[in-house]
């Protein structure tokens, strides 16, 4: 299996898991960081592990990417309607 490196040299594999990428960027950048990070940083870091992934790679790893917030944001869109639901208002 394929890896790639952060600029940390943590290694990632690349078997389709979008979730281990998201963790990895999340603990080299945020926690390593103590949380004082910019938006700059991060998408310099995903910028970073782009350039290392194959044109198939990237395609797999954006469908994952717009399935998950897709889902998210139907959860989302769901979670606010039941709370106005609740609420009583129209």
């Amino acid at each position: 299996m394929r890896t790639i490196k952060t600029t940390t040299g943590a290694e990632i594999q690349l078997d389709g898991d979008l979730l281990a990428i998201l963790e990895t960027l999340y603990r080299e950048i945020t926690v390593k960081r103590n949380f004082d990070r910019s938006f700059e940083d991060m998408i310099q870091e995903i910028r970073h592990l782009i350039d290392q992934m194959t044109e198939d790679e990237r395609k797999a790893y954006l469908a994952e990417s717009l399935f998950l917030n897709s889902v998210k944001y139907e959860n989302d869109r769901a979670d606010a309607y039941m709370r106005k639901l609740a609420s009583g208002k129209k």
